[in-house]
């Protein structure tokens, strides 16, 4: 299917404006977890929350990203790129500033969900933009530049939101988000030109929606490559979900040890998210998912089999997860420009549905392991190593490769 926008660009200067502030909504989302991790425990301090509860703040945002990307898809595709951003950024700036505000941990709980309904729309209608605007290999290599920029922010967020608890309070973490999300309210006006008009001839009908979105879960072509990012990705936000309880309470770290590690580790998912642009030079997307993959599956079956028979080392516990996301910095940005790559003319709709199936396995982890949290690394091991084998699975047996 060809892609219908009306503005289709050259390929972009790898940090033009536009790009960037792409990048800044992506990490919105991420952003919004990554920052507040190392305060959980003033959190459970303040509200009077135990660690479980405290920790179903994560799980009702993982819900929250996972609902409203469904939403936004469709809504994008249809209204304009730019009118459901501006809806989103909006709900997520009031609901940052009600997380900064709130009293109880059920009131917390409710607006991190709020707060995820808004924020998730920068994820969705980024990835929307990069298709209009470019072919499956030039859209591979602009997510790999989106992922070194919005890249700094979980090697910089756990260390500001661990600097902000010791000299203020979490209740500032959620101050700053919500300046931050009113920084990109403004820079939109700026930076991001509208990619697709709105459908003047026709009328928003949810029925049209919904039979799209069956159509799209029968595609085998877009399945394929959605769940190997899907099951990939959800690995990541279940080491984030999990990290802070075994790095912090099973390995004794610092909340300060803690953000240097968890830093460290997505500098690894940064170099490698480049070192792929590199590669789809002379590489095609699915030479490099074939080796990613692989080393998805490797990387998480080892931690899973050494933490069955022992309590491994810490060293290699990040060690398996540095792989994991090394592999990762290959696979995310190549499946998702496979799986958008021939829905061009519902480019918001598919990048919807590929988010939710991404959230949606990364808040089901997430549930499992607070309920299984065992004081080991297992539940960890466990979930990475499902998500980890399944999209070599996934795409071994599901895609239905580009030929590019």
């Amino acid at each position: 299917m060809k892609n219908t926008s009306t503005s289709p660009a050259p390929p972009p200067s790898r940090f033009a404006g536009w790009i960037l502030l792409l990048a800044a909504l992506t990490a919105l989302g991420p952003l919004s977890i990554d920052m507040y991790l190392p305060g959980l425990p003033a959190i459970a301090s303040g509200l009077h929350a135990d660690d479980g509860t405290v920790q179903l703040t994560l799980a009702s945002y993982f819900i929250g990203l996972a609902l409203g990307q469904i939403l936004y898809g469709p809504l994008s595709d249809h209204f304009g790129r730019k009118p459901p951003l501006l809806i989103g950024l909006g709900v997520y700036l009031l609901a940052s500033i009600g997380c900064a505000l709130a009293n109880s941990i059920e009131a917390l709980i409710a607006l991190r969900f709020i707060q995820a309904l808004g924020g998730c729309a920068g994820m969705v209608i980024a990835r929307a933009v990069v298709r209009d605007r470019c072919e499956p290999r030039m859209a591979a290599q602009v997510y790999s530049s989106l992922v070194l920029v919005m890249g700094v922010a979980p090697i910089l967020a756990p260390l500001l939101g661990s600097w902000v608890v010791g000299v203020s309070s979490w209740r500032a973490i959620f101050a700053l988000l919500a300046i931050f999300a009113l920084l990109c309210l403004i820079a939109m006006h700026y930076l991001l030109p509208e990619s697709r008009p709105a459908k003047q001839d026709q009328r928003f009908h949810l029925g049209n929606t919904l039979r799209a979105y069956v159509e799209l879960l029968r595609n085998r072509h877009f399945m394929g490559y959605a769940l190997t990012g899907g099951l990939a990705v959800a690995g990541l936000f279940a080491y984030i979900t999990g990290s802070p309880i075994v790095m912090m309470k099973v390995y004794g770290l610092s909340p300060t040890q803690y953000s240097l590690t968890f830093g460290s580790i997505a500098a690894c998912y940064i170099i490698a998210s480049q070192f792929n642009a590199r590669a789809l030079k002379n590489h095609s997307i699915d030479q490099i998912l074939q080796r990613s993959t692989t080393m998805l599956a490797l990387a998480s079956g080892v931690l899973l089999l050494t933490s069955l028979l022992t309590h491994p080392p810490f060293w290699l516990l990040v060690g398996c997860i540095y792989l994991y996301l090394m592999a990762l910095g290959f696979a995310a940005p190549n499946s998702t420009a496979g799986a958008l790559a021939h829905h061009g003319a519902q480019a918001g709709l598919a990048s919807a549905l590929m988010g939710t199936m991404q959230f949606g396995i990364a808040t089901v982890a997430g549930v499992l392991m607070g309920i299984w949290h065992d004081g080991s690394s297992l539940p960890l091991a466990s979930t990475l190593a499902f998500c980890g084998i399944g999209a070599f699975v996934a795409y071994r047996f599901g895609a239905i490769k580009l030929g590019n």
